[in-house]
């Protein structure tokens, strides 16, 4: 009989283990999940966090038939596409050098009924612009507009240009002048920009606006 209770006394204790282990996971488990249903990070428990991949044939289907999205078509425009939506979108034209030199030698442009305007630095602009433009560094409109807006007022057109390229000076000079009461209508940003005037053996007036003093053409 003692031996019996002797051998009973481990397999209690064996049993006392397995219960304090069992409860002390059940615990266990019960606070973490509610940690993780407290949590802004926590694991949604109905999400698969392994998704299949998806099968060959639907990816050529959508390789195939799948229609690019606008923000990739967007990413895919090039500079010049993406700049004449940009000035679509808010009613203003993107023209070239062929009609901003048909501009500039229309007789409109000795009544100021055709205006250009300078939109760069004005270093840059002292250095050489075209003859008769209108200075108008959008970064300091307060010294410039009361010049530039009853021309633009009184203009049948209006061209805008910075140094050309990636230069977005003329885009945002149009944009204010637009907010400032200038019908989008008249406004032409000339992608161009002074590079194209140049480079194509244009007129440069350099100092003031009607200096009449014109850069020498190199040889």
């Amino acid at each position: 009989m003692g031996f019996h209770l002797a051998g009973a006394q481990p397999q209690r204790r064996i049993m006392n283990v397995f219960i304090e282990a069992f409860i002390v996971g059940a615990v266990g488990f019960a606070i973490a999940m509610v940690a993780n249903s407290i949590s802004p990070r926590g694991l949604s428990l109905t999400r698969n966090y392994f998704p299949p991949a998806p099968t060959q044939a639907a990816s050529a289907t959508n390789n195939a038939g799948a229609v690019a999205s606008p923000a990739l078509l967007a990413t895919n425009a090039s500079p010049e596409n993406k700049l004449a939506e940009r000035l679509a979108a808010r009613g203003l034209r993107r023209i070239e050098f062929a009609e901003v030199r048909r501009l500039y030698e229309d007789p409109r442009r000795e009544q100021e009924l055709i205006v250009f305007v300078d939109s760069r630095n004005e270093q840059s602009y002292l250095e050489g612009h075209i003859p008769a433009a209108y200075h108008f560094d959008h970064y300091y409109p307060d010294k410039y507009l009361p010049a530039v807006f009853p021309a633009c007022q009184q203009a049948e057109t209006v061209v805008v240009y910075c140094i050309g390229g990636d230069c977005e000076d003329s885009e945002f000079a149009s944009v204010y002048l637009v907010d400032a009461g200038i019908p989008a209508a008249r406004l032409n940003v000339f992608a161009g920009g002074f590079e194209a005037w140049r480079t194509n053996g244009m007129p440069v007036e350099i100092g003031p606006r009607g200096s009449g003093e014109l850069q020498q053409k190199k040889q």
